[in-house]
């Protein structure tokens, strides 16, 4: 008897339970996602079971511990990457993605913490300078739209250009690092030689500390009058904005009057000047009488004869002249 009142009273008791959470999850659903999380974290630093609860169920999926880093330089390895960030916790895995033809860096990696925890401490400060340049991590389920995608990201990223090859990233980051916080920056490396490319960027947190950079006036690095700009300016031609179909108005070219523009129907109204369309008048048969023949060729004449002309010869000699004496007038001379 004593064993059934005990089932008895264990069978009530689990209705029970089950009754309490129903009631509790009808209590909670209408409540926002702030205010379930003011709950469990007052829950949670109450009752340190119910924090090892939280914290096990956070950390259980990896997309909420794995971080992807980019930026790094083409000398670093997994080893220097995980160094880096083990000193925000127990790192179960991290590596520096290579490429498959060449063997070199692609210049990024990923980190999986073994605790959620540890994964929010690193992406406190996402910003880390690794072998010389500044890298950057977010969370690796947000890939490239986790990184900084703000709307003043154009008014904040500067390019650097005319730097000597003896500017490293490092003496790059603290040049610039006066004007104010820096969230991500470093000098453009040759894949090949991992030589200097002779610029470089630098990406500041606040849009008032790039317009310093840009407004200061001593801009002489490593022995060279350097080069600051915003980024988006260096890049070249502006882009051209192509109207949609729908805001484009076609507009009709002015033609003379008189002539109808093509793809137009011709308006009802008939020109000044010009009776449209213009009657053409046939012409009768009888008004143009026909061209008249051509005359007969003249006839062939004889040929005339002539007598032969003979040339006269002139007398040897001057032809005599009368002597002439004063005034015009004849002067003879008497015979002797």
């Amino acid at each position: 008897m004593e064993d059934m009142k005990k089932r008895k009273m264990e069978e009530m008791g689990n209705n029970g339970e089950l009754s309490t959470q129903e009631e509790l999850r009808c209590l909670l659903d209408p409540l926002a996602k702030s205010q379930l999380v003011d709950l469990l974290s007052r829950l949670g630093s109450q009752y340190p079971s119910i924090a090892e609860e939280i914290k096990s169920i956070a950390s259980s999926d990896p997309v909420h511990r794995k971080l992807f880093v980019r930026g790094l330089a083409w000398n670093t390895t997994s080893e220097t990457l995980c160094a880096a960030f083990r000193m925000h916790g127990e790192i179960e895995e991290g590596a520096v993605i290579y490429d498959k033809t060449s063997g070199k860096s692609r210049g990024y990696g990923f980190i999986t913490y073994k605790h959620m925890e540890s994964a929010q401490s690193a992406l406190s400060a996402p910003s880390k300078l690794i072998d010389g340049r500044m890298a950057v991590c977010n969370l690796a389920c947000e890939g490239l739209s986790g990184a900084s995608t703000t709307p003043d990201l154009a008014q904040r990223k500067l390019y650097v250009g005319g730097l000597s090859p003896d500017v490293t990233s490092e003496i790059l980051l603290n040049f610039f690092g006066r004007h104010g916080e820096i969230e991500e920056g470093s000098v453009a490396y040759d894949k090949d030689t991992n030589e200097s490319r002779g610029f470089g960027f630098v990406t500041y947190k606040t849009v008032e500390a790039a317009k310093k950079a840009i407004d200061d006036p001593q801009k002489i690095l490593g022995g060279r009058t350097i080069i600051v700009k915003l980024a988006d300016t260096h890049k070249g031609k502006p882009v051209q904005t192509q109207l949609p179909a729908a805001a484009v108005v076609p507009v009709a070219l002015p033609m003379a009057p008189g002539y109808p523009q093509p793809g137009k129907a011709h308006p009802t109204a008939a020109p000044a000047g010009y009776a449209y369309p213009q009657t053409i008048a046939s012409y009768p048969a009888s008004s143009y009488p026909s061209p008249p023949a051509a005359p007969a060729p003249y006839p062939t004449q004889p040929l005339i004869p002539y007598t032969p002309l003979v040339a006269k010869k002139d007398p040897q000699g001057m032809p005599p002249t009368t002597p002439m004496g004063m005034g015009g007038y004849p002067y003879y001379i008497g015979k002797q």
